[in-house]
């Protein structure tokens, strides 16, 4: 029964892995200031941990001369004894730009401490860093061929000794052994290589159950997400345990902290065809369960994505999916929000104006050229009034200039992006509350934020407003494939969203 427990886990780990290897933002992508010096910043998480996370960062104001990373995690004990820092190598080609990895030595929420120093003093700014392993990194195939190799030497070697030690260790020098000898000689190599044999299956078999049960508990398990729905038009989420969160409570913890003034960011997709989307904020009842009184809804299958900050400011990406019948839900309100577009697979042609309410129009300035998975991109949008003119009516959303959801056509690649980048605010404000002399409840001025370019990086310079007619993000796409984009800013207390389709290479 334990054996087929431990396979039943293997399968089930092997077929997760496409599930959450991309949901949410493993990879961090961040843009802000640490002193006088506005920072731009790539962090490459790695797969396993331990593992070595690869850091890219351009300051966008010259003068920088150098820079230090130090890793240490958010809250805890161990966010209070940073190691010394490492100094990142400066590009030769572009003094701004700096590069260099370090070690994550555990999983948990960490923050990456970035010190500027140069002409204009130095400056310090955190990057939050959710690290956690995503899968098993396999034996490098001709490794494993010498391995066996040497292993199948080493097992003729010791029955090809034992075999000649019983023939002829009793006999006289010259004597010639007899059949006796001979036949005993064989029956201690049958049983030599039986034992042997043995011993390599059953050394096969533990080691498989040993890195199945380190598996279970070093790769990230998100929690359960239990959807249903209750009558009145109500969405009941319920999140369930998780022994890898519950393990590690000290610096992942379980208890939750408002993102954006809420608990959780509820995401709805109609799946296959991607040509219905909710942007909906459950409120939590007293049983700990989340309730959402649901807008109209078309029906359909839809995938559900649920965002959600801990109190560490580590962040989980939920994951569900079901059938919704038709809903005669009120019209949304707030910061909810409702967008309908073409299938996916009618919008294939990838066009870069997409229509909002009023004749308005929300315009894509995307750079030519093809799209690349695994690079640092910016996405610029302008939003036109029905006679083609930048409009002059844009608000916050939930704080920000905008927000954006990338999703891939498979639904296997979930991010939530905002114009400072991958991370939740939420996770941000507490890694640079943790900065020695921060306020314990920092402040931050969205009209302030200004990205720059970054050799290597498709990132021209814009500003980023809260109130002008343009907004950007910093995103990398994980992996090729087809992507749906929705962009979400309010204009005139209303909520619009444009949808884009992208060909990533």
């Amino acid at each position: 029964m334990k054996s087929l427990r431990i396979a039943a886990l293997l399968v089930s780990l092997l077929c997760a892995l496409p599930c959450f290897a991309h949901v949410g933002s493993p990879d961090v992508y961040f843009q802000g200031q640490a002193g006088p010096y506005h920072l731009v910043v790539s962090i490459q998480t790695p797969q396993m941990i331990p593992g070595v996370a690869e850091i890219q960062i351009r300051s966008g104001d010259p003068g920088v001369r150098q820079v230090k990373i130090v890793p240490l995690y958010i809250a805890g004990a161990g966010s209070k004894y940073p190691p010394p820092p490492d100094v990142l190598k400066p590009s030769k080609e572009d003094p701004q730009f700096f590069s260099g990895s370090l070690w994550l030595m555990a999983s948990g929420s960490w923050q990456v401490r970035i010190e500027a120093d140069g002409d204009k003093g130095s400056g310090i700014v955190a990057v939050p860093v959710p690290a956690f392993a995503r899968n098993t990194l396999p034996m490098q195939r001709n490794l494993g061929v010498i391995l066996f190799v040497l292993m199948a030497l080493l097992v003729c070697a010791i029955v090809s000794i034992l075999g000649a030690a019983s023939r002829e260790g009793q006999l006289e020098p010259g004597v010639e052994a007899q059949a006796q000898q001979k036949s005993r000689a064989r029956v201690v190599m049958a049983t030599v290589t039986v034992i042997a044999l043995g011993l390599l299956i059953f050394g096969g078999w533990w080691w498989k159950t040993s890195a199945a049960d380190r598996a279970s508990r070093m790769i990230y398990q998100r929690p359960k997400l239990d959807v249903s729905l209750l009558p009145g038009s109500k969405m009941n989420l319920r999140i369930g345990d998780s022994e890898w969160h519950s393990r590690r409570a000290e610096v992942v913890a379980t208890n939750l902290i408002p993102d954006h003034g809420h608990l959780m960011h509820l995401f709805l997709i109609r799946s296959p065809q991607m040509d219905r989307f909710y942007h909906l904020h459950p409120a939590r009842s007293e049983g700990g369960a989340f309730v959402d009184d649901l807008p109209p809804i078309d029906p359909g299958h839809y995938q559900i994505f649920a965002d959600i900050v801990r109190e560490s400011g580590f962040p989980d990406t939920l994951i569900a999916e079901m059938d919704i019948p038709a809903t005669a839900g009120q019209p949304p309100a707030g910061d909810d929000s409702v967008a309908d577009a073409s299938s996916l697979a009618e919008t294939a042609s990838q066009s870069l104006i997409a229509p909002l309410s009023g004749g308005a129009r929300m315009v894509w300035e995307r750079d030519p050229g093809p799209l690349a998975a695994n690079r640092l991109l910016w996405f610029r949008f302008r939003i036109e009034d029905a006679s083609g003119k930048p409009v002059q009516d844009l608000e916050p959303y939930m704080g920000m200039a905008g927000h954006a959801e990338f999703v891939r056509s498979d639904f296997s690649v979930f991010a939530h992006v905002h114009p400072d980048g991958s991370a939740p605010m939420a996770a941000v404000m507490l890694a640079n509350a943790s900065l020695p002399g921060a306020s314990p409840n920092p402040s931050r001025d969205a009209s302030t934020i200004q990205a720059h370019s970054m050799p290597g990086m498709d990132m021209p310079g814009m500003p980023v407003s809260a109130n002008s007619s343009e907004v950007s993000f910093p995103y990398g796409f994980p992996k090729p494939g087809l992507y749906r984009i929705f962009i979400q800013v309010r204009r005139a207390g209303r909520v619009e969203t444009g949808v884009f389709d992208a060909q990533v290479n």
